[in-house]
């Protein structure tokens, strides 16, 4: 989900609805009236990390279930502002059970805190590594020097994602799996949200 902002000046504030770009930049779009004079804005730093946060533990699922189900590949993905997260993967015949209990091998790579980093490596070479490049309909796009950002999670995971990532696994708090769906005949979903 994109970043919560607010925009303020001397005699009025907006909460941003969007951004848009054209020829002339990048612009903020917002209800209400004309902005005048020198303006804020303010990013909801905790809304930030929520999705940070997410991000990273739905890698961290994603990886889990890459390596347990031989190569299952993502087919959909959804981060929510009520803390919670899905992933969908293409798993035909799946035991449900297996998905159930995902949850406590997250929960490991959680409590031994990896470091999480990203660098840039070239399209093609990602590309032409398995794993690298993990949903089924899309991949990373190719950045105009060529280049795709990497995402490594220690020695757990390593793909392509522009996204916002913690800085360690130990940053991100205990999940639990609240829901497997099935999907139509191979897509399994999974619900994950805090162990609170």
């Amino acid at each position: 989900m994109p970043d919560r902002a607010l925009l303020q000046w001397y005699d009025g504030e907006a909460a941003i609805t969007g951004v848009t770009r054209d020829e002339r930049g990048w612009w903020h779009t917002f209800e209400g009236e004309e902005v005048a004079g020198p303006v804020r804005v303010s990013v909801d730093a905790g809304f930030r990390r929520l999705m940070c946060e997410l991000h990273t533990l739905a890698h961290i699922a994603n990886s889990i279930v890459f390596k347990t189900f031989d190569g299952a590949l993502l087919t959909g993905a959804q981060l929510s502002g009520d803390g919670t997260f899905r992933l969908d993967f293409d798993i035909p015949a799946s035991d449900v059970d297996r998905l159930r209990i995902l949850a406590g091998s997250v929960n490991d790579v959680i409590q031994a805190d990896h470091p999480i980093r990203a660098f840039l490596m070239s399209w093609d070479a990602a590309n032409a590594v398995p794993g690298h490049f993990r949903s089924k309909a899309v991949s990373p796009p190719r950045q105009a020097d060529g280049n795709i950002r990497i995402v490594e999670i220690g020695d757990i995971d390593r793909q392509g994602c522009g996204g916002t990532h913690l800085k360690s696994t130990g940053e991100a708090r205990p999940v639990r799996i609240l829901k497997v769906d099935n999907k139509g005949r191979q897509n399994r979903r999974i619900k994950v949200g805090f162990d609170v």
